[in-house]
């Protein structure tokens, strides 16, 4: 099951982003899957003035910044 993480090159929020969403999916066992949402226009529509957005079994979890321990809390939460 894949974290979506929706964003866009050269954004350093969504860098950031990714960095933790890799610590929490390698302790949950996920993967990270980025979607630039500027190859799509509708996800551009949806996401773009958001991004970074990170979601999970088709819910949004968090925009902008998050640390480890609140995504790891959002993941625990989202999972059950």
């Amino acid at each position: 099951m894949p974290l979506i993480l929706y964003g866009r090159k050269d954004c350093c929020l969504c860098d950031e982003m990714a960095e933790v969403a890799a610590v929490v999916a390698g302790e949950r066992g996920l993967e990270v899957v980025k979607v630039d949402v500027d190859d799509d226009p509708a996800l551009a529509a949806a996401y773009g003035h958001e991004v970074p957005v990170l979601c999970l079994e088709g819910r949004r979890l968090v925009s902008g910044r998050v640390s480890v321990r609140a995504l790891r809390a959002l993941v625990a939460r989202s999972l059950g």
